[in-house]
C-alpha cells in the first residue's frame, strides 16, 4: 500500500497521466511493436514483416504509439522509421511480465 507522504500525495493526485500510458500498453500487439523497435529505428513494413502483421494493423498501432508519445517518427524520403522514445518503457514491460506472471501463476479461479 502506498504511504502518504509528499512524494505519493503528488502522485494520487494526477493519475490521469499513467492511466492513459497504461491504456496504450493494454494492447499486445502494441507492446510486440515497442519490443520490435527497442533495439532501434525501425521501418513499418520491417515491423509489418518481422511481427507478421498486416502493414494497416501496424499503422494503426504506431499511429497510437504516436499519441501516447511513446514512439517518435523519423521521415526519409518515401521511408518512415519509428523508434522508442524513452528506453524506460522496456524495463516497465519487463516488470510488468514479471508481475503479471508471478499474479497469474496464484490465480486459482477467474
Amino acid at each position: 500500500m502506498l504511504k502518504k507522504n509528499h512524494k505519493n500525495s503528488s502522485f494520487l493526485k494526477n493519475l490521469q497521466a499513467p492511466a492513459f500510458l497504461a491504456k496504450s500498453l493494454s494492447d499486445e500487439n502494441r507492446l510486440r511493436i515497442l519490443l520490435c523497435i527497442s533495439d532501434g529505428k525501425k521501418s513499418v513494413s520491417a515491423i509489418v514483416e518481422e511481427l507478421q502483421l498486416s502493414q494497416p494493423l501496424v499503422s494503426h498501432h504506431l499511429k497510437e504509439l504516436k499519441r501516447s508519445l511513446l514512439v517518435e517518427v523519423e521521415r526519409d524520403g518515401p521511408f518512415v522509421y519509428y523508434e522508442i522514445v524513452d528506453k524506460r518503457i522496456i524495463d516497465i514491460l519487463l516488470k510488468l511480465n514479471v508481475l503479471a506472471t508471478d499474479l497469474l501463476a496464484q490465480r486459482k479461479t477467474f
